[in-house]
This record gives structure tokens, sequence and C-alpha cells, in this order.
């Protein structure tokens, strides 16, 4: 897919390779060039995507205090969510 691919050269050139639980974890990419997100927006609908992102947001807080022994985990990922959705809504307007 070209826009997955330009996406990811992209991303490749501004981001560093350094790997996080919340904000990159570096089992949601592969060879450090395709991020599992940008895999995922390539296959859906700008309306798909919203849907998509919505739904992980509701998903990590319903196992807010289940999944992890430090629940901080889970808001950490919610709130790198909101913040995706926000700027996506701002850049795809």
């Amino acid at each position: 897919n070209t826009k997955l691919k330009e996406q990811s050269k992209e991303k490749a050139t501004t981001k560093t390779k350094t790997f996080n639980q919340v904000e990159r974890p570096e089992h949601y990419n592969q060879d450090d060039s395709i991020e599992c997100i940008d895999a995922i927006q390539a296959q859906l609908s700008h309306e798909e995507f919203i849907g998509y992102i919505r739904g992980t947001i509701a998903k990590y807080n319903w196992r807010m205090m289940q999944k992890h022994p430090d629940p901080t985990v889970d808001v950490g990922k919610i709130r790198w969510f909101i913040s995706y959705l926000e700027q996506y809504l701002i850049k795809n307007a």
C-alpha cells in the first residue's frame, strides 16, 4: 500500500528508535519501520479509523483496574490514544 509506505518513511525520519510500554511498544512495530497503528489506518476509511481509536480508548478504560498491577499503564495508553485521535482529527479536518 503506497499510503502505508509513505507514512512509514515519514515516521522513520522523525521518530527515535526508542520503545516504551505506553507510547511506542516494541511488539507493535515491524522491522522498526511500520507501526501497527499505521497499518490499521491504511486499511480503514476515515470514519472506520476514528471508530477504531474510540474503541481502543474504551477498551483500555474498561480493563484499567484488571490487567496491570499498576493501572496508570492503561491510563497512559488512554491519554496517548486521546491525544492521537485529537491530532488525527486536526490533521484530517
